[in-house]
């Protein structure tokens, strides 16, 4: 089922718990958890359980039960494109899922996604059988480009706004398996929400670029402070002016927690540890940060609820 539905009601209640724990990674933080090229993000908060992202689906499940955390819990899933080491763990969520199963996505995320190097074109896209799953019951595909809720309190940035020329795709990522149409990968997209300290900020690749994706956190939220980074940054194939460049960039935000994981990069994530000493911290499967949602009033003081609700 493929819909444009409402956006859950997007005020949470002041000081609502809110706590994210990688499910899936490229590397542990405890002992009995399993790594694999991929992410996966759990984030509860109230009555709600959500999936940010899906793993490439090797170690989503096993990883949950050695959390104990019950994916048959889930109550919603967003993805931050629609590469298969974000949504092949799908396979498991929704042979879980005992009711209805709302899965935000850009529109773009169901198109095609290969990676063309020397060898020939691979595709990198969802799985067939995700793909065929997700048109049928339980899923319920909510599909819109454009920024929006998915929990009270907690959004997606919808399409990222590319204005720094800086960030371009480093990487032979193609629409067709002969290389010959260049994918923008337009589905990115992060998902973020409000504490008193500011901003939370969680990516799937930012394959749009860090600061592209941080920049338009701002414009949707009018402007107020990022606190905290988690996530892939894909900087593991950046040239040394744009790693420089990002890490200049990033001074304006004045973190206060940075993240690095997945698809950033040795080289890049070491630059960051020593560029933000006593910001960056070690993440990994495992890892657990809880936080205290703001309502929008207090976070946001322009507008009520600044994001667009998804078109009916």
């Amino acid at each position: 089922m493929s819909v444009q539905g409402k956006s859950p009601k997007c005020v949470p209640p002041e000081g609502t718990p809110i706590a994210i724990t990688v499910l899936a990674d490229n590397t542990v933080a405890g002992g009995g958890l399993l790594a694999e090229h991929g992410l996966a993000f759990w984030v509860e908060t109230g009555p709600h359980r959500l999936l940010f992202d899906t793993g490439q689906g090797l170690a989503l499940a096993a990883n949950a039960r050695q959390l104990r955390i019950a994916l048959a819990s889930v109550t919603a899933v967003a993805l931050s494109h629609g590469h298969y080491d974000h949504t092949g763990g799908l396979r498991d969520v929704l042979a879980a899922a005992s009711q209805e199963l709302p899965i935000h996505m850009h529109p773009e995320a169901l198109g095609p996604h290969f990676h063309c190097a020397a060898g020939g074109g691979r595709d990198i896209g969802l799985p067939a059988d995700i793909r065929s799953a997700l048109s049928r019951p339980p899923a319920h595909l909510i599909l819109t480009p454009m920024p929006s809720a998915v929990a009270p309190g907690v959004f997606l940035t919808g399409e990222v706004e590319r204005i720094h020329p800086q960030e371009t795709i480093d990487e032979p990522f193609f629409r067709d398996a002969a290389g010959n149409e260049p994918d923008g990968i337009r589905d990115d997209q992060a998902l973020f929400f409000a504490t008193a300290e500011g901003f939370v900020v969680l990516l799937g690749c930012a394959h749009s670029g860090l600061i592209n994706t941080l920049d338009t956190v701002l414009r949707v939220t009018g402007g107020q402070p990022i606190h905290t980074v988690i996530g892939g940054m894909h900087l593991r194939a950046a040239s040394p002016a744009r790693l420089a460049w990002t890490l200049e960039s990033l001074r304006r935000f004045n973190l206060r927690q940075l993240l690095p994981t997945h698809c950033t990069g040795t080289a890049a994530a070491a630059a960051l540890w020593n560029a933000f000493p006593g910001v960056c911290q070690p993440c990994g499967v495992g890892t657990r940060l809880t936080f205290r949602l703001a309502s929008a009033t207090t976070a946001r003081p322009r507008r009520t609820c600044p994001l667009t609700e998804n078109p009916s």
